[in-house]
């Protein structure tokens, strides 16, 4: 491909972010496998995707860090093999910088608002504004790098629920509050979908923030012919459950209660140990299994920050069922795993495909990318197994297409 693809991330200084363009410099140099990316399959050969070493990065964040420093540090924490080679892209790290521009913190609560170090991320100017200002941005980086195509992607930090969550807020709706500048009913998450998805970015939520799916969002995705998809990465515990729960339902097994303890570091479990944050994360992880089992069994999730643990997370599930003859039973399992290594060959996976739909034409929710979340905006169906095949049978169109066209 000649074309050249740009990616600006929301929170492009954290550790998801680092991992993900670091991943993507290290796989054009050969320093590492695409182990753990889906794409990477057989399955998805033939689709002629973008590699992951010829995207262009740059962002948005509230912080103020050198990135290499940042790479090295991650790099060093997570035990890449290859760190005594990361001087061989640490140049093109560098380079990244310059694309990283000042975010919002733009009614995002105290937990992210404490972090910003950038005073244009908190001036208090209208909604309308701090819009234009990204969206100058995307035009900045999109003529600066001589970019084809653009994704904009969010992987900034869990924001506390929308206060639009449980409206049908229509784009009408939407633009009222903005030229209204309501500032209490924006969050910053809304803020940054807006601006790409109306600058005709397709857009990718990673992220339990509801704010940045409402459903006016998704109208103006349709309005503007891009694509777009959401919400939170299932990288962990839930995708366990996704996969595991219909095992217990096609054995008429059932399941009286699945308690679920996460804990983790890193800035992810640091912003989710305040209360509203992880208000947000728990109702993410929440709601899976009723849709999977056809009943409602009694199920906890709780989150703790542990500092110590970087960006490691363990998370232990205690599952209790009956089986024949009211005999209870239980399964029980632990998960541990780096959380940025597990989640960003997926988002490196959606981009991608993001690129594919955009370029097939294809607009409004990508409804074939729900094995990829864990809230997947517009699709019912959370077993794992069905959700792959959905992706499946999406490739397999597009497959079939190109072999017609072909004889």
């Amino acid at each position: 491909m000649n074309n050249r693809y740009g990616v600006l991330i929301a929170g492009a200084l954290g550790h998801l972010a680092t991992t993900v363009i670091t991943g993507a410099l290290a796989l054009k140099k050969g320093l590492c496998s695409k182990s753990g990316m889906v794409t990477a399959l057989d399955d998805f050969s033939q689709l002629d995707l973008i590699e992951p070493g010829d995207l262009i990065f740059g962002g948005w964040d509230i912080r103020s860090a050198s990135f290499s420093e940042n790479a090295r540090n991650l790099l060093r924490e997570i035990g890449f093999s290859a760190i005594d080679q990361f001087s061989g892209i640490e140049d093109e790290i560098e380079t990244i910088s310059a694309n990283i521009f000042p975010g919002t913190t733009k009614n995002c609560g105290k937990a992210i608002e404490n972090l910003s170090c950038h005073e244009e991320s908190t001036k208090q100017t209208s909604l309308k504004e701090i819009i234009c200002r990204l969206q100058d941005d995307i035009k900045r980086f999109r003529e600066k790098n001589n970019l084809d195509a653009l994704v904009v992607v969010n992987l900034s930090s869990t924001e506390p629920p929308s206060v639009c969550e449980d409206k049908h807020m229509s784009i009408d709706s939407l633009n009222r509050i903005i030229e209204d500048n309501d500032n209490n009913t924006i969050r910053a998450s809304t803020i940054y979908a807006y601006a790409a998805i109306d600058a005709g970015c397709p857009y990718i939520n990673f992220t339990p923030s509801n704010g940045a799916m409402l459903p006016g969002l998704i109208d103006l995705a349709a309005e503007r012919e891009v694509p777009v998809m959401g919400s939170d990465g299932k990288t962990g515990e839930t995708l366990v459950k996704s996969a595991l729960a219909p095992m217990f339902a096609c054995r008429n097994l059932k399941v009286l209660s699945w308690e679920g303890y996460n804990i983790l570091g890193n800035m992810d479990g640091r912003i989710l140990s305040h209360p509203e944050n992880k208000s947000s994360k728990i109702k993410s992880k929440e709601h899976m299994l009723s849709k999977i089992l056809g009943y409602s069994p009694h199920t906890t999730v709780s989150i703790d920050y542990v500092p110590s643990l970087g960006d490691w997370k363990t998370a232990w599930d205690f599952i209790h069922f009956e089986g024949f003859l009211n005999t209870k039973m239980s399964l029980q399992f632990t998960w541990q795993g780096c959380d940025s290594a597990l989640a960003a060959p997926l988002v490196l996976d959606l981009i991608r495909l993001t690129f594919f739909a955009s370029q097939k034409g294809e607009k409004g929710l990508m409804k074939h990318l729900a094995c990829f979340f864990k809230s997947p905006i517009g699709v019912e169906e959370q077993n794992l197994h069905e959700q792959f095949r959905m992706l499946k049978d999406y490739v397999n169109k597009h497959k079939k297409v190109a072999s017609e066209m072909e004889e």
